[in-house]
């Protein structure tokens, strides 16, 4: 029989909280790092996150993006109760909207501004398989493929409106190849290091419909210095200095 483990965490910005569970998932530094990415959004963009989790995004991007109007998709029902109840507790019901769905059967809802995922990064029979039911759909692509998020993001976005995803380095050339054959065409993309001198661990890639093509290639971020601190980048991200984190 599955406890629920639940908690309420301090997002630190703007007074926002979110409910987590420990037995099912908690955010990573991935979406953190994907909010900040997507930092060209503008004032009152309609955004539609793919992949929706606990709710993270949303709230992150409703803090960053003022007057914004934000529906996520999410395929488990739990877990998109949990992420409203979320949406409840910081009072931006008029805001953000979380549907239940699977992200592959939605169609077109309407054309967003923007699209903003962290889709399951690992292919279907890849990875630990032992892991709970509700962690294993978030990590595999169990009930939607990297190239589902992918068209479903190109369905739903207007003209020149652009697609923001974090993955793993090695779906990058499938990122690619799919976005193209989606119409979506890759126009950023930054590699994330854990430290200077490793190997990259997540690569962010912001993809615009009908675009032309010209990749700029941004300077890589590093999540920890050399003490093993989170780096000034990342802290700034998180809205802290060094004495106080």
């Amino acid at each position: 029989m599955e406890i629920k483990e639940e908690r309420i965490d301090d997002l630190e910005i703007n007074g926002l909280k979110i409910i987590q569970n420990e037995n099912w998932f908690c955010f990573g530094v991935d979406s953190v790092l994907l909010s900040s990415f997507a930092e060209d959004m503008h004032c009152g963009s309609s955004i539609l996150d793919l992949g929706a989790g606990n709710g993270i995004l949303e709230l992150l991007i409703s803090a960053k993006v003022e007057n914004s109007q934000i529906v996520g998709i999410e395929v488990q029902e739990e877990v998109a109760q949990m992420a409203r109840r979320s949406v409840e507790l910081n009072n931006l019901e008029n805001r953000i909207e979380i549907k239940t769905a699977n992200i592959k059967d939605i169609g077109k809802i309407k054309e967003f501004d923007a699209v903003v995922t962290n889709p399951p990064y690992k292919e279907a029979g890849t990875g630990r398989q032992n892991e709970e039911a509700k962690k294993l759909i978030a990590r595999h692509e169990i009930l939607a493929t990297l190239e589902d998020f992918i068209k479903t993001a190109s369905n739903n976005l207007k003209d020149k409106g652009s697609m923001y995803m974090v993955n793993r380095p090695e779906r990058l050339v499938d990122i690619f190849e799919y976005s193209r054959k989606y119409k979506l065409e890759p126009k950023e993309l930054r590699m994330v290091y854990s430290k200077q001198y490793s190997k990259p661990v997540l690569v962010l890639v912001k993809a615009t419909k009908h675009a032309n093509r010209y990749l700029k290639v941004r300077e890589p971020l590093y999540i920890y210095d050399e003490n093993g601190n989170y780096s000034k980048e990342v802290l700034k991200i998180y809205g802290k200095d060094k004495e106080n984190f």
